[in-house]
């Protein structure tokens, strides 16, 4: 039995590793799509790549489910795309006894062989810096399309280069206009994305998942923690009162904060001309916004970009590998950007082209580009759509047109039809996008870096499934892993305190009891005199307030590994999440810090939510230690 169970494993390993599904052409996808949907419900064969079951002719030995026949599993997610077995497999027998057993069985079987090929198993991956991180289950199966965002999502420019130079550009339209900047220069490390600008205060904030301000920044000065505690006591952070509160939603804000920071400063000092007219701290954040908007506009800083790419984008060879693995698993991808035609086609031909295979171009990945898209009024509104029809840029109005044919989506000018597959256009609407792929809501995955813009708006108004980038997460996990001991010391230390402090209170309260002549005492105080109640008291209140000193500091450096004025990304105090990482848990489906890192998890992946931790957890559930020689005689 067990060398028949060794060969059914074997041979099972090895067919998974032979499956090959065909690449489907351009000219497939149109005639797949020429057919009504009952037709196209077909199963698409997968078959192995074994001689011998082709000549047996056992090629049908795999379907893969079509939305048709989809249906929910016990988390609730759709079906479609999931691999069945359409026929029994040699040595099935191998398989019988209780599931529990086989599958135990069999996953160490699989973990050893992810091990030999190099492969991270599921649950290692989730604790790495390129892990792929889920706040709502996902089965990346059932997905249809892929849409991604271009800036900081499939080209990830070094900040201190891109901004820097934002930056610059900024502060020489600030000098024309009239501002003192002379002595200025920019800090990438003054800033993180996720704090909040207060446009009425000249503040720079860190709240917590809440919106209860933890950190604070007037200028550049840190303020301390009275400080905030005045400023913000009795008010929350808002983002819904925009005229307020700024979002740094994304790594562009950095450069205007920057900006924006140190002018406040310069207003603060009174360093800025009276003929500017009276400025309070929101008239100079509108300032700095339309010097920095005159940079992206005039296109001077885009063009030094375009010139030497090299010099601000950070190449990712594996990334447009993870694209191809989507592309030939079926998915149909989109790149669905804010930025013009030009900068685009320069920018992924520079990031893409040269890792691809066989003379690929990245055009080749995608299946419709959308450029000057107008996120998020993409996302909401209906726009003009137009087709990009030469290599200069040169676009005619599009028009989207079901045909009774097929579902294709085309484009009119007079009698003239354009297929739409691997079209590039600039414009449009998200509604556009669903009618010409006949496919809606949850069946798209849309990936970007920008909270609001790409990935709020598409989940909020369209139901799409979303995928948050953040770079910065490498960094953080690694300032996590090097922060270790202190946090283990602070928590020790704070646990300390509150052990003392339970007893304390207790002694206090006996305390209180006998000034007022009750009989009624404390356990903890029952047999102590006075005087020794009172000699007690004394000597926790000096051991708290000893702990206080020693935990302060220690709380305020904790982050300081990652951004030494604001601590963690995501985290605000030493166990509440940040106001950016409740908003990535609300919006994003699934986070990462590239898009590569779908590489190492196959375009088939169940992404499945971890269980949340709640207060009362702990109290629900007993929670028991063993040493290993109790562990060892429960075996």
């Amino acid at each position: 039995m067990a060398a028949a169970h060794d060969s059914v494993i074997l041979g099972w390993k090895m067919s998974c590793m032979n499956i090959a599904f065909s690449r489907p052409t351009q000219f497939s996808s149109v005639i797949l799509h020429s057919f009504p949907p009952s037709t196209r419900a077909a199963k698409l064969r997968c078959r192995s790549a074994t001689t011998e079951e082709a000549a047996a002719g056992n090629t049908d030995i795999f379907s893969v489910t079509p939305s048709t026949a989809a249906d929910f599993d016990y988390l609730g997610e759709s079906t479609k795309g999931d691999l069945n077995l359409n026929s029994a497999i040699n040595g099935e027998a191998g398989l019988d006894g209780p599931i529990e057993d086989v599958a135990k069985m069999e996953a160490q079987e699989a973990e050893h062989l992810l091990n030999q090929l190099g492969i991270p198993d599921p649950f290692s991956a989730r604790h790495s810096a390129r892990g792929i991180f889920c706040s709502r289950t996902l089965n990346l199966r059932s997905i249809s399309a892929i849409g991604y965002d271009m800036d900081y999502t499939l080209i990830h420019y070094n900040v201190a280069a891109w901004e820097g130079r934002a930056y610059d550009y900024c502060m020489e339209n600030l000098r024309n206009m009239g501002f003192p900047v002379d002595g200025l220069a920019f800090d990438p490390d003054l800033v993180i994305r996720g704090l909040v600008i207060d446009k009425e205060k000249g503040n720079l904030v860190k709240a917590d998942r809440f919106g209860y301000v933890k950190r604070a920044m007037h200028g550049t000065r840190m303020l301390s923690t009275q400080k905030v505690s005045e400023i913000y006591g009795r008010e929350l952070v808002d983002l819904r009162k925009e005229g307020r509160w700024e979002f740094l939603n994304t790594l562009f804000s950095v450069s205007e904060a920057v900006a924006f920071m140190q002018m406040v400063d310069r207003l603060d000092e009174g360093a800025i001309a009276a003929d500017l007219g009276p400025l309070d701290y929101k008239g100079l954040y509108k300032a700095v916004g339309k010097a920095l908007f005159r940079a992206h506009v005039e296109g001077q800083l885009k063009s030094e970009i375009m010139s030497k790419p090299e010099l601000f984008v950070e190449p990712d060879p594996e990334l447009p590998l993870a694209l191809l693995d989507q592309k030939e698993a079926g998915k149909r991808l989109l790149l669905i950007t804010n930025s013009d035609y030009h900068y685009t086609e320069k920018m992924m031909q520079h990031s893409f082209n040269r890792f691809l295979p066989n003379d690929m171009s990245w055009r080749d990945l995608f299946d419709m580009v959308i450029v000057s898209a107008r996120k998020p009024e993409f996302f909401q509104l209906s726009q003009p759509m137009y087709e990009v029809v030469t290599d200069e840029g040169l676009m005619r109005p599009c028009f989207k047109a079901q045909t009774v044919v097929n579902s294709l989506t085309i484009c009119m000018l007079g009698a003239l039809l354009l297929d739409w597959i691997g079209g590039v256009y600039s414009g449009g609407s998200a509604q556009m996008i669903e009618n010409s792929l006949g496919i809606h809501g949850d069946e798209i995955l849309y990936v970007g870096d920008h909270i609001y813009t790409d990935v709020s708006q598409s989940k909020v108004h369209l139901r799409w499934r979303t995928a948050l980038i953040c770079r910065e997460l490498e960094d953080e996990y690694s300032a996590l892993i090097r922060s270790r001991g202190h946090r283990a010391t602070l928590i020790e230390l704070i646990n300390q305190k509150e052990v003392v402090g339970d007893l304390f209170n207790q002694l206090r309260l006996a305390l209180q009891r006998r000034s007022k002549g009750r009989p009624a005492q404390t356990v903890a105080a029952t047999h102590m005199e006075n005087n020794e109640l009172a000699e007690s008291i004394q000597k926790l209140l000096i051991v708290m307030q000893r702990l206080d000193h020693k935990i302060a500091p220690l709380m305020e450096s904790d982050g300081e590994l990652f951004n030494t004025r604001w601590g963690f990304l995501s985290r605000a105090g030493l166990w509440d999440k940040s106001h950016i990482m409740r908003q990535i848990e609300k919006y994003a489906d699934i986070y990462t810090s590239r898009v590569s890192n779908f590489l190492h998890y196959t375009p088939f992946m169940y992404f499945r939510a971890q269980e949340q931790s709640l207060a009362h957890d702990s109290y629900s559930f007993p929670h028991h230690k063993y040493n290993d020689d109790e562990a060892a005689s429960d075996e």
